[in-house]
């Protein structure tokens, strides 16, 4: 089998397993066995699966409080996210992190963030690293649309053109800040224009379709990797969850949500391979069945997983 198809089966087995994983947790959180709040990224599994399979070793990303799907993709295990969600001393952070802040600097993940926007500058402060080091690496960062009406956006932008850090803007259009659709918030539609003022490529992508995201940020890496500075990807994609665990979602027009699930990033691939022969209904409902029975193993080992003591915790909050 071609490389190709082997990258494109293997795509949709992520995407396949970030949607179950996320399904579970929701499930866990509105049963309380999950404290806190999350954040789900039901819908926008090819703008994770998609661009992180563009980075090589040595990359680094930043992303959301939304970020289960990036770090998935970037092959945090079921078990290490389940436990830090639950709040366990096996989990990334040893519990101490949640939901919003899944880590793990080993595989690129140099950090999930609560703060809106937050993770921008450091993405583009480890470009910077990588260049000063004439090392031929790049930085990815996610943010929602929301986030691209704040200071640090365009601060961000500014100093990365202004330096030609390698460095990718991923921005994910979903179509609503919080509760706020984005026309209410935004006077331009195609937030990739966005990037004019800086003098940097503005690319919309169907962030539906995982090999036309894995296409543009191919290309926006590539370029970076080349010193030929950054760009700003603007995926145009939709969550099928509301913005939190607290929110129905009642704000979005009727049939909204059911007009965007028409296009669902795993009905486009998989219906693809399907046609080429690469894969079988059969085959997609083997893998389903695989991850229902992963994310159920990762609960339990998770729930079997102790916290960790005051003393334990609090030892992590000053530096010695």
């Amino acid at each position: 089998m071609p490389e190709t198809a082997e990258r494109r089966l293997e795509w949709y087995r992520q995407m396949l397993r970030i949607r179950v994983f996320e399904d579970r947790v929701q499930e866990l959180f509105m049963s309380g066995r999950i404290e806190g709040t999350t954040h789900l990224c039901q819908g926008q599994e090819a703008v994770s699966v998609g661009a992180i399979s563009a980075m090589q070793p040595g990359d680094v990303q930043t992303n959301t409080y939304r970020g289960h799907g990036e770090a998935l993709a970037l092959g945090m295990s079921f078990e290490t996210a389940m436990a830090e969600l639950m709040g366990k001393a096996t989990g990334g952070s040893k519990g101490l992190g949640g939901s919003m802040h899944l880590i793990d600097t080993a595989k690129g993940n140099i950090g999930a963030n609560a703060i809106v926007g937050a993770g921008m500058p450091i993405a583009v402060g480890a470009a910077m690293a990588f260049r000063l080091r004439e090392e031929p690496h790049v930085a990815l960062t996610f943010m929602g649309d929301g986030a691209t009406n704040i200071g640090t956006f365009h601060e961000s932008l500014n100093m990365a053109a202004t330096w030609a850090a390698p460095v990718i803007f991923i921005v994910s259009n979903n179509l609503y800040g919080e509760y706020s659709p984005i026309r209410m918030t935004t006077p331009i539609d195609d937030l990739a224009r966005r990037a004019d003022p800086y003098d940097m490529p503005g690319v919309i992508v169907d962030g539906q379709d995982v090999e036309a995201v894995h296409q543009a940020t191919s290309e926006a890496v590539a370029r970076a990797r080349t010193g030929e500075g950054p760009s700003l990807l603007e995926m145009k994609t939709y969550r099928y969850r509301g913005h939190s665990r607290s929110d129905p979602a009642k704000y979005r027009p009727e049939g909204e949500l059911e007009e965007w699930q028409q296009r669902d990033p795993l009905t486009i691939l998989g219906v693809r391979l399907v046609d080429e022969g690469l894969m079988t209904e059969a085959d997609q409902q083997a893998l389903s069945a695989e991850a229902e029975a992963d994310v159920a193993a990762a609960i339990a080992a998770a729930e079997a997983a102790p916290f960790l003591t005051l003393e334990e915790a609090a030892s992590h909050v000053y530096a010695d």
